[in-house]
């Protein structure tokens, strides 16, 4: 195994610093391999180069159990990590049960062929609806119990995440947007992470792709898909195509100097910031193994991050906190978000 370095999440547990991300492999993103055992293939490519540490949820249909199919094909299933979610359904958010939730458990540890989940990371859509604080007592019964070792929260705003810890909730992570197009986090969360020990795992680190050079010198993209369209908002809550656009401009003339592609550039400013553990990237049609490795060599220096925060002073930071845009029944960032996702009863 080629040794990339790993990071301490919590005591006694350790994760790489670069999380494969499988959202893009459930059925109706078509982002992944055209078959299952090319995205083992890929799997195991990954865990040889020390990219151990696997991002997926329940309702991620499929992603569970192909990563439990993985497990077991290893001399050694304990050798990864997997981070799981648990995301009740928006529609039935008022009849959660202490039950059911154990039902979600338990049929995650079963899918993953694990006797305890590393990292659970639950949401929670409304926090007007009553049942959060009998979630969250669930999952830490469940930690006493030992199926669960650590608890994580995901697309919570930072009011959220103060209250939970306020409240003696465990948490060790948070998952959320974070790149140099959404830098939500910095207005309230860093203040927090740093206060309380909640580390950050970002995602959209790369704007679902449009932190690429192939869309360098662009026309905005005319078919989208529900990953693209998300994350074309945020430009345009950033201040637009042509603000993007110099921003294109300015990680293209730092990638030539460092001579690696523009979205190592764009990584390499996320996992740089000191509240952050570790970034997800996701596992699409092919092996990001060799740039994941190409990322721990990418050292920004001060001129680096000079350019780039002179060019983040030209931008605006999309409104509001966290997730808040997404919440916003009246916002077309959550017309685009799917919120009835479990695929069997719980």
């Amino acid at each position: 195994m080629t040794e990339f370095g790993r990071v301490r999440l919590a005591p006694g547990y350790s994760i790489a610093p670069v999380i494969n991300g499988c959202w893009q492999l459930t059925p109706d993103h078509g982002g992944g391999p055209s078959s299952e055992a090319e995205i083992l293939r890929i799997f195991a490519e990954l865990v040889d180069h020390g990219f151990t540490t696997f991002d997926c949820a329940d309702i991620y249909t499929g992603v569970e159990r192909l990563i439990g199919r993985f497990r077991r094909s290893l001399p050694d299933p304990d050798l990864i990590q997997v981070h799981t979610k648990l995301v009740p359904d928006k529609a039935t958010l008022h009849e959660l049960t202490a039950q059911q939730v154990e039902a979600v458990i338990d049929r995650s540890l079963e899918r993953l062929g694990m006797e305890r989940l590393d990292l659970v990371q639950f949401h929670w859509w409304d926090c007007g609806v009553p049942g959060l604080e009998m979630l969250t007592e669930c999952l830490v019964r469940a930690q006493e119990q030992g199926k669960v070792r650590l608890l994580g929260a995901t697309n919570f705003n930072t009011v959220g995440i103060r209250q939970l810890v306020e409240q003696g909730v465990p948490l060790v992570s948070l998952q959320a947007q974070y790149s140099l197009l959404d830098r939500r986090p910095e207005r309230h969360m860093t203040g927090l992470s740093r206060e309380r020990g909640v580390g950050l795992l970002p995602y959209g680190v790369l704007a679902g792709g449009f932190l690429d050079a192939k869309y360098l010198g662009a026309r905005p993209p005319g078919r989208m898909n529900r990953s693209l369209t998300k994350y074309r908002l945020i430009i345009e809550e950033a201040g637009g195509w042509e603000t993007y656009q110099n921003l294109l401009r300015v990680l293209s003339s730092i990638a030539r100097k460092h001579a690696v592609p523009l979205e190592l550039i764009a990584a390499r400013w996320v996992l740089d910031r000191p509240e952050v553990k570790a970034i997800i990237l996701g596992v699409g049609s092919r092996s990001r193994a060799s740039r994941n490795t190409a990322l721990a060599e990418v050292e920004l220096d001060s001129e680096d991050r000079q350019r780039i925060r002179m060019q983040l002073e030209r931008q605006r930071i999309p409104a509001g906190d966290m997730y808040d845009l997404e919440r916003d029944q009246n916002s077309p960032h959550s017309a685009i978000i799917k919120t009835n996702l479990q695929q069997a009863p719980l």
